[in-house]
């Protein structure tokens, strides 16, 4: 398998490219934020062919590129219902205006072609099984998108915001809920194999196990269960 990532925009957002080789169909993760030239010099350098774009939530640091993507390549966009205002109205996901000085040009509105995901389903796209799980808390329609090990390759997940290395997505924005993440990491993460890969919205890869073991909020999930917020004692990693 092949995953192709890196960071693009003010945020350093993740942007990843997903496909069982080089040279063979792809799927594009979170094309944000500057992100459409990093996604072009990747689709050549592997001879890659883009047929979708899944979206792990609707903030303007992940979905920032895909008007362009999804147009170059003439390609569907994946978002969960409950985020997808946020592509067409990126100002009312965050509650405040967006400084033109920083974001520069954007594209806002809709690809031509918008379908929904929902918790639990199975997209088999480019030859490849990707289990979706809404995950709210960071936005309401936060998902995570794993794929099962194969072969040699362990199971990955892609967290989106919600798990990060050694912390978790901030709740502060509208949308955000302190107790439904708490609640989302346990449903979604805890569950996972040790040996998880997981490749996050913001900042390094991880593991599960390394986050069940170091992660203060994963841990505290594991010892009680949800009952405590975030809030500010969360790193604030891109939006």
């Amino acid at each position: 398998m092949l995953v192709a990532g890196f960071p693009a925009g003010a945020w350093g957002t993740n942007c990843y490219l997903v496909a069982p080789a080089a040279g063979e169909e792809c799927v594009i993760i979170d094309p944000g934020h500057q992100a459409a030239e990093g996604v072009e010099e990747a689709v050549a350098k592997h001879r890659l062919k883009p047929v979708a774009v899944i979206l792990t939530h609707g903030h303007i640091d992940h979905v920032a590129s895909v008007v362009p993507v999804c147009g170059a390549h003439d390609v569907p966009a994946w978002i969960h219902p409950a985020d997808r205002y946020m592509m067409s109205d990126p100002e009312k996901g965050i509650g405040q205006t967006i400084g033109a000085p920083l974001m520069g040009e954007l594209t806002v509105g809709e690809p031509d072609d918008v379908k929904e995901l929902s918790d639990g389903a199975a997209l088999r796209l480019a030859g490849l099984e990707f289990t979706v799980a809404h995950a709210p808390g960071h936005t309401k329609g936060s998902v995570t998108f794993r794929m099962p090990e194969k072969a040699d390759v362990p199971p990955v997940l892609f967290s989106g915001d919600l798990l990060f290395a050694g912390s978790v997505g901030r709740t502060d924005l509208p949308g955000g809920d302190s107790e439904e993440i708490l609640g989302s990491l346990a449903r979604v993460c805890l569950p996972l194999e040790d040996e998880t890969v997981v490749l996050a919205g913001h900042g390094p890869q991880t593991t599960i196990g390394t986050e069940r073991a170091t992660n203060p909020f994963l841990r505290q999930v594991a010892a009680a269960g949800p009952g405590g917020g975030v809030g500010d004692a969360a790193p604030r990693r891109g939006m």
